[in-house]
């Protein structure tokens, strides 16, 4: 039986239970439970103030300056320019690094992360908020009070950025030398930044046609050059020099010298929080400090899936997470009418609106987690919103498309009854694109190795199933053979004959999948 000095630190800890069994791996969780000691509480508190710097490093800064109430739904309208980047060439490296194994993910993970860090640097240096990973591409925002220096930053960002991939023009492999490249296309208007979700799961995410013009300045771009669209041609006509690109869009001429471009308009650190010193390390005062970096962290955790997050919590102590080339079905679903309707909305329909887009979310997310699948997160496409999902990364099963395949009918569904909110009195139709893949992918925690990063998957699954989304007609799922072959006798699909996917020598075997009889 405990002696009464011992009951009044584990009462403490008994208000703090409910936050430390979703903080803590399950070993040091029992310790402080069992044995609330100074010691056993310290292991505990360096752990979460250790998580707490990796999830830092996993969400926006604009997230982490200012974290919403979890479930709170929160939006602003916002100007500034967008720029995306697209890497050229990644499949190939990783199909040929892919065949020397482990060892090649290792080599793959490094030189991945040479390339983010690269960027990630540059980015901030100019000034840039950098809001997401999607696979080999990104998306940075960039605001100022005066928009002509924020579209300049932008710009100068994506020219030091191409000139700094000449350092992956020649990259040696198994299979000969490989090389990468990059488009970057920007755009800049006004789009609403939303924080959206439950306690359990939020999600940072941009609405508007501004995001999806943007993203169509990257497509229509060429390797090696900056495109921008005509809104801001003509508002830089006598900046830069320009030629003509594809489409309406203009190419940056990177006429500048080495210096200045080399000079950077601004320097920008990236928020941390300062490091707790503990100087009194009695019980009592261990709480508190421990419910205090509980109460920082807890915010932006449910950013992660709970999946990625428990990944995290198990490998603080490593502080990394290793890289695999798992066989998994990987999902990209394109919600289509809200994310571009908010420009036409009137004040009072907005918050309609981007309430709708929540309630997608959330339900969307509660199905795939239902099914142990992984909603990574919200993307841009040309036309609405992406969400990429995938199932099985952690522990692949021959399960895994089977339940995905139930999760996508489901969502399905779920799109489909959503009570469509109005735009000037008038319902937003909405539909779905879905597309399914099945292979292998390389999976790691990518980015900058003690900054920005995520855990992320890539690969040639994962662009199959963005085009067979892209060809999908509205609130039909597209599965590509390897799937189909995996969910034969399992669930219905019809083959509908083969299409030319963008990337793909030859056309591919293409089905859809139906709702069981």
């Amino acid at each position: 039986m405990r002696s009464s000095s011992k009951l009044l630190p584990s009462t403490d800890l008994a208000s703090l239970e409910r936050q430390l069994r979703l903080l803590l791996p399950a070993d040091l969780y029992a310790a402080v439970w069992i044995d609330p000691s100074a010691e056993t509480l310290i292991r505990a508190f360096e752990h979460l103030r250790t998580l707490q710097h990796m999830v830092i490093n996993y969400v926006p800064a604009s997230v982490v300056n200012q974290p919403p109430i979890p479930g709170n739904v929160r939006y602003s309208w916002q100007s500034g320019s967008l720029l995306f980047t697209d890497l050229a060439g990644f499949t190939s490296l990783l199909e040929a690094k892919a065949t020397e194994g482990l060892r090649g993910a290792e080599a793959l993970l490094i030189l991945l992360n040479h390339y983010f860090a690269q960027m990630i640097e540059i980015i901030s240096k100019a000034g840039g908020n950098l809001l997401e990973f999607t696979g080999d591409a990104l998306l940075v925002q960039f605001t100022s009070p005066r928009p002509e220096h924020e579209l300049g930053q932008a710009i100068h960002a994506g020219l030091r950025m191409q000139r700094a991939m000449a350092d992956f023009a020649e990259i040696q492999t198994v299979r000969g030398p490989r090389t990468l490249k990059m488009r970057v296309g920007i755009h800049s208007g006004r789009f609403v930044t939303a924080d959206i979700g439950t306690p359990m799961r939020m999600a940072h995410v941009l609405l508007g046609r501004a995001v999806q013009v943007a993203k169509q300045a990257e497509g229509l771009g060429e390797v090696g050059y900056v495109s921008v669209t005509q809104t801001i041609c003509d508002r830089i006509d006598q900046q830069f020099r320009l030629k003509p690109g594809n489409a309406d869009h203009w190419l940056v001429d990177d006429d500048f010298s080495a210096k200045r471009l080399g000079e950077y308009d601004i320097t920008l650190k990236r928020h941390r929080s300062a490091s707790t010193i503990l100087f009194d390390r009695s019980v009592p005062s261990l709480l508190t400090e421990i419910s205090t970096v509980i109460n920082r962290v807890e915010p932006l955790v449910s950013y992660l899936p709970c999946s990625v997050l428990k990944l995290l919590i198990n490998s603080a102590a490593q502080r990394k997470i290793p890289p695999a080339f798992p066989t998994i079905p990987v999902v990209f679903v394109n919600l289509i009418g809200l994310p571009e309707a908010v420009d036409d909305a009137l004040p009072e329909e907005t918050e309609a609106i981007v309430q709708c887009f929540a309630k997608a979310f959330a339900l969307i997310n509660g199905i795939v987690e239902m099914r142990e699948g992984i909603l990574q997160k919200v993307s841009y496409h040309s036309t609405g919103s992406e969400m990429l999902i995938h199932f099985g990364v952690l522990n692949p099963d021959p399960s895994d498309v089977l339940r995905a395949a139930a999760a996508l009918l489901a969502i399905r569904q779920v799109i489909g009854n959503l009570a469509s909110p109005t735009v000037q009195g008038k319902p937003i139709q909405l539909t779905c694109r879905i597309g399914l893949s099945y292979g292998p992918v390389f999976a790691a925690e990518i980015g900058e190795p003690r900054g920005r990063r995520e855990f992320n998957i890539l690969g040639d699954t994962v662009n199959i199933a963005a085009r067979l989304m892209s060809r999908a007609p509205d609130n039909q799922i597209l599965v590509n053979q390897a799937a189909y072959k995996q969910l034969k006798g399992q669930y219905p699909c019809q083959a509908i004959g083969e299409l030319a996917l963008k990337g793909k020598a030859l056309p591919e075997p293409v089905f859809t999948l139906e709702e069981p009889p």
